[in-house]
């Protein structure tokens, strides 16, 4: 059998339906996943008949294909990853490849071929190719019958701009939009199930995602913070997270404690943490403040408590999580490749000074009043001067970026432009 060069075609949909602005989707898209390829066995990647083309290297194996494959599904914007064959327009080729690409797609009963010609320079047309490439394939599978609705392997023959690009087996995505293209938020990101899978469903939608993580440190150990950093490397891989600032927070827990009703020392320590992520926000130009807060979950999460905890900020505040209950979270965070880390157990700031009967009902005048002799805003600039930071590759983040990475080159704001 001939060989092949190895391709995936990176499908989109939403993006599709962006009208005058789907040019600047696209390419950030391409940039998007150029970027997170760059240790790939990839040869190039370009934009063919409204699709994404990787094309790898000849020598890339099985494998690393297949890795590579799995990571464009986890890329926001990609709603389909088909792995197949390029080769040139000869009939004799394309049925070898059609046969290959069928083999490689895994158990299966019934097919069909799905033919396309793009260009009438090429003498078969759709319909004649579907015969052709079918007949040749019930031939060197005549045990599989071929089922013309709800087949369990559709093999596709698409003639596009000078070769034919064939394929059989299909990778959903995770679909949503290419993050860069919805401005910047910041996430209260904890080392527990909810934050991590708030932060993935942002960036799904767009967003380029700022960690926030109060760690109980120095009161507790800082286990919490390597968790936050494994679940940010898991972020990571498909562009999800920029960068994390970490606030040594226990202190400040403990000072709140030891001058408030112990009721409401959980709205307290929220509101104050809203306070330093609405600074941090600002400084970064952040357009809104994002939580894993789900309606009703803990004792800090009901209506009242969550209108007392939105009263000490005025940016606005994204809760993607507030109607999903826990099963549909850890479902997500199972997805995502975070539950398992999340699953550790580790003294955080969640846990620290905890009253035995939070008051579940706060009311923002009882709140304001047992604040008013806390110096919040010095604690503030305070922390503001002791945050730690660390980067992480976002490809809509050139701050995070490696060096090579940190603002495209020309030939690279000339490439991406002869795109649209």
């Amino acid at each position: 059998m001939p060989q092949f060069q190895r391709i995936s075609l990176v499908h989109y949909h939403e993006l599709g339906l962006k009208g005058h602005n789907r040019a600047a989707f696209e390419k950030r898209l391409m940039y998007n996943i150029r970027t997170l390829l760059e240790d790939a066995p990839v040869e190039k990647v370009t934009r063919i008949s409204g699709r994404v083309l990787v094309m790898y290297l000849p020598d890339a194996d099985t494998d690393a294909v297949s890795e590579t494959a799995d990571l464009l599904a986890r890329v926001p914007g990609v709603a389909r990853v088909s792995c197949g064959f390029v080769c040139e327009r000869d009939l004799d080729t394309m049925y070898a490849a059609a046969d290959k690409a069928l083999r490689e797609a895994g158990a299966f009963s019934t097919w069909k071929v799905v033919a396309r010609r793009s260009h009438t320079d090429f003498p078969v047309d759709s319909m004649e190719m579907n015969q052709l490439v079918g007949a040749y394939l019930c031939e060197r599978h005549p045990d599989k019958p071929v089922r013309m609705k709800h087949p369990d392997v559709e093999v596709h023959v698409e003639v596009v701009q000078g070769h034919a690009y064939i394929y059989a087996q299909s990778i959903p995505g995770v679909g949503g939009l290419p993050v860069g293209t919805a401005g910047k938020v910041v996430c209260l990101l904890s080392s527990g199930i909810d934050s991590p899978v708030a932060m993935w469903r942002m960036a799904r939608r767009g967003a380029t995602c700022i960690g926030v993580h109060f760690s109980g440190r120095p009161q507790t150990a800082s286990t919490s913070e390597y968790l936050v950093d494994d679940i940010a490397h898991v972020l990571e891989r498909f562009g999800g997270i920029a960068r994390v600032y970490v606030v040594p927070f226990g202190d400040y827990q403990r000072d709140i404690a030891g001058m408030v009703p112990p009721a409401l020392r959980i709205i307290i320590y929220r509101r104050l943490m809203m306070r330093i992520a609405e600074r941090i926000a600002r400084k970064e130009g952040a357009k809104a403040l994002v939580t894993g807060e789900s309606l009703g979950q803990v004792a800090s999460q009901t209506l009242d408590n969550l209108a007392a905890t939105n009263a000490a900020v005025d940016m606005q505040i994204f809760r993607p999580l507030i109607g999903s209950d826990k099963l549909e979270i850890i479902a997500d965070a199972q997805k995502l490749g975070t539950f398992e880390i999340s699953s550790v157990q580790a003294p955080d700031c969640c846990t620290l000074f905890m009253p035995r009967s939070p008051e579940t009902h706060a009311k923002i005048a009882d709140v304001e009043a047992a604040e008013e002799n806390l110096p919040w805003k010095e604690w503030v600039d305070e922390i503001m001067d002791r945050l730690e930071l660390h980067e992480y590759r976002c490809p809509s983040s050139y701050k995070s970026a490696k060096p090579a990475q940190v603002a495209p080159s020309a030939a690279q704001v000339g490439e991406l432009s002869s795109l649209s």
